[in-house]
C-alpha cells in the first residue's frame, strides 16, 4: 500500500496568509478613508473576518501593520521602478524610472504619502534610536533602481556620485509628487 503524503494548507486564519490579508485590508482601509489613524485593529480585523486579537499573533500594534502596509508599498515602487528598466537609450530608461515613481504616487497617493511621512499629529509617532545600515531602510531597493538609472545615463560606475545625484533626482521626483498631490490645479498644464 502506497503511503499518501498529506500536505497541511493554511486555511484562513492560519501563518502568512492572515498576516498578509491583514496587512491588505489595511493598506484598503487607508486607500478608502486617506489617513493612518482610521487603521485600528478592530476595523482591520472586522474587514478580514477575524476577532481583533487574532491580530496580536501576527503585530504587536496598529504601528507594526502600518509599517508592513509600507514595507509592501515601498516593494511595490520597486517593482514598478523595475517595469521601465528596458526602455531604449539611457536617457529613455531614466525618464521611464521617473514617470513610473510619479505614476505610483499619483495612483496610490494615500500609500505614497505615508511612506515619506506619516501624519505627525497622531499619537503613533515613532522614535527611531538606532538607524539601520542605508541598505536596510525602507525604499533602498527602490532607491538603487533609480541610482543604476543615474548610473547608465551618466556612464558611471554606481558609487558616492551617482547615488548622490540619485538622491538629488529622488529629491526633486518626491518634492514634484508631493506637490501635485497637494495643488492638483497648478500641474494641470503639465503631461
Amino acid at each position: 500500500m502506497n503511503a499518501c503524503k498529506v500536505t497541511h494548507i493554511a486555511s484562513r486564519g492560519e501563518g502568512e496568509r492572515l498576516r498578509n490579508d491583514i496587512v491588505r485590508a489595511a493598506a484598503d482601509v487607508l486607500e478608502e478613508t486617506g489617513n493612518e489613524d482610521a487603521i485600528t485593529l478592530r476595523g482591520v480585523a472586522r474587514k478580514v473576518g477575524i476577532a481583533a486579537p487574532s491580530i496580536y499573533r501576527h503585530f504587536k500594534d496598529v504601528d507594526e501593520i502600518v509599517l508592513a502596509v509600507m514595507a509592501n508599498a515601498f516593494a511595490e515602487l520597486d517593482v514598478a521602478l523595475e517595469a521601465p528598466a528596458g526602455a531604449g537609450t539611457s536617457v529613455d530608461r531614466l525618464r521611464a524610472v521617473c514617470e513610473a515613481y510619479l505614476d505610483f504616487a499619483r495612483n496610490r497617493p494615500h500609500r505614497y504619502r505615508v511612506m515619506f511621512g506619516r501624519h505627525r499629529g497622531t499619537k503613533r509617532t515613532p522614535v527611531i534610536t538606532d538607524l539601520p545600515p542605508a541598505d536596510e531602510f525602507l525604499g533602498a531597493a527602490a532607491f538603487t533602481k533609480l541610482v543604476a538609472a543615474v548610473a547608465a545615463h551618466t556612464g558611471e560606475e554606481p558609487g558616492p556620485k551617482t547615488s548622490a545625484d540619485a538622491t538629488t533626482l529622488w529629491v526633486a521626483l518626491h518634492g514634484y509628487a508631493s506637490l501635485q498631490a497637494a495643488v492638483p490645479a497648478f500641474f494641470g498644464l503639465s503631461r
